[in-house]
């Protein structure tokens, strides 16, 4: 399958069916937070079907990743590694680093996180659902 990555255009917000997403925020705050000033937001696509989604936030000279995500029937093909590596790309261009929060039970993410050389720096308390504990991961360029 042949993936491509693009800058997410507004008409994109239309095509995502955030209920293919799980634990995902809902199509308000997507649409609020695409729409902020300091968002950049990209589309991973294949035969013009949306698979997945991402997106950073730029905080003069750092630059934190909002969410990456992938439908659920899309996981396990390298799509968030390819959003993820996107990502990395355009936090390069204007940043000396690179941060993100990810649930403690997310060991598939961790892993990718790892394996793209972010750290763990912290942890959030019960900062997901009030439940589950956020760490603090920071990639440094």
């Amino acid at each position: 399958m042949k993936i491509e990555i693009t800058e997410m255009a507004e008409t994109n917000l239309s095509q995502i069916n955030i209920s293919q997403f799980d634990n995902f925020w809902n199509s308000n705050i997507l649409i609020q937070d695409f729409a902020s000033p300091i968002s950049y937001y990209i589309v991973a696509k294949s035969n013009n079907e949306i698979l997945g989604f991402a997106g950073l936030n730029f905080f003069y000279d750092e630059v934190h990743i909002a969410n990456i995500a992938v439908r659920t029937d899309k996981r396990r093909l390298k799509i968030g590694s390819q959003l993820l590596e996107a990502l990395i790309n355009k936090a390069q261009e204007q940043a000396s680093s690179i941060t993100l929060e990810v649930s403690e039970i997310n060991e598939p993410a961790i892993n990718l996180y790892k394996k793209y050389n972010f750290s763990l720096v912290g942890k959030r308390k019960k900062y997901y659902n009030n439940k589950y504990d956020a760490y603090i991961m920071t990639k440094y360029f």
